[in-house]
């Protein structure tokens, strides 16, 4: 069943292909026979109420440097395609919540991986929050009293902006610590939202373990180990990919949030878990099929073909 399949995504000609999970779906559609359309979100408008976008054909290669083709641009109604990608990477901010109200008029005719209207409902850092009983004691606040109170309750806590992506501007702040003063009215300057202060969990040393789900199902796993002297774990901030297995926690966890996942149409969904507990909940550009993979882990770009084709056939 050859499916008409579009991205969005970011520039394809700026993405590292040897660790991004985008391009191993591409490159998965491509060997399955369906036809790829590519386009950048910049390139979404709406025309007396249709959808319509500035797409340019594509062809894939596993060759940094000479990994893609692209024919030329055309104007193209998004609902004439099966599937859609919506892979551009966070920040999660108004332009990429626009590109979700635009995608929701096509979606399910067009089939949207994933679903708009959820990823507009499901920021990382909130979502999460749904499942208080998996996660460590945390606060989303902006408010000094407040912060003051959950440091004096929990000690060691970790600062995070509400809407960051790929460990940006994360801070370990020690019980006690000076630097707080001043990190407080740097993010006040710098965030307008609420932020994210968690309790510091010391297992992250050995590792922060990305789940992905596919269609609410567990797929494969990663573990990604900070480098020595950093806090963060992610893989574009330095820290390496070790092949690991599930503990029952873990397992118990990916059961507890599957059905949500699976009723909101969350196809594609990375989950990070450090010493057993949930963290985040990533569904706007997950990562991780490619080192899965690559550490002889399971082929998720084939399960996620295999969902989004079975979905496609139901109609």
């Amino acid at each position: 069943m050859a499916l008409n399949v579009a991205v969005q995504m970011d520039p394809i000609d700026r993405i590292k292909i040897a660790g991004d999970s985008t391009f191993a779906v591409l490159l998965e559609a491509q060997a399955r026979g369906h036809k790829l359309s590519y386009y950048t979100p910049d390139k979404l408008s709406m025309v007396d109420g249709r959808i319509i976008a500035g797409v340019q054909k594509l062809e894939v290669r596993d060759q940094q440097g000479d990994h893609f083709t692209l024919g030329d641009a055309g104007s193209t109604d998004v609902s004439s395609f099966d599937v859609l990608l919506l892979r551009q990477d966070p920040p999660f901010d108004l332009a990429y919540i626009t590109t979700t109200h635009l995608l929701e008029r096509v979606h399910p005719k067009t089939l949207v991986v994933n679903n708009p209207a959820s990823v507009r409902n499901a920021p990382e850092k909130i979502y999460v929050t749904e499942f208080t009983e998996l996660m460590p004691p945390t606060l989303l606040s902006r408010d000094l009293e407040e912060i003051k109170k959950f440091r004096d309750r929990h000690g060691d806590v970790v600062m995070k902006p509400l809407y960051g992506k790929g460990g940006e501007a994360v801070f370990l702040l020690r019980k006690g610590d000076l630097n707080f003063g001043s990190l407080f009215d740097l993010f006040s300057v710098t965030f307008r939202e609420q932020w994210v202060i968690q309790k510091f969990l010391p297992d992250v040393k050995h590792g922060d373990k990305r789940i992905i789900l596919v269609d609410g199902e567990f797929a494969g796993a990663v573990n990604r180990v900070p480098a020595d002297g950093d806090l963060r774990s992610n893989l574009v901030r330095g820290g390496s990919a070790k092949a690991t297995d599930l503990s029952e926690r873990e397992r118990e966890i990916c059961a507890r949030i599957g059905p949500s996942l699976k009723k909101s149409g969350l196809i594609f969904v990375g989950i990070d878990v450090i010493g057993g507990f949930l963290t985040e909940i990533n569904v706007t550009s997950p990562t991780g099929v490619r080192a899965i993979k690559n550490l002889g882990g399971p082929d998720v770009a084939a399960m996620i073909w295999d969902t989004i084709e079975a979905k496609r056939k139901r109609g």
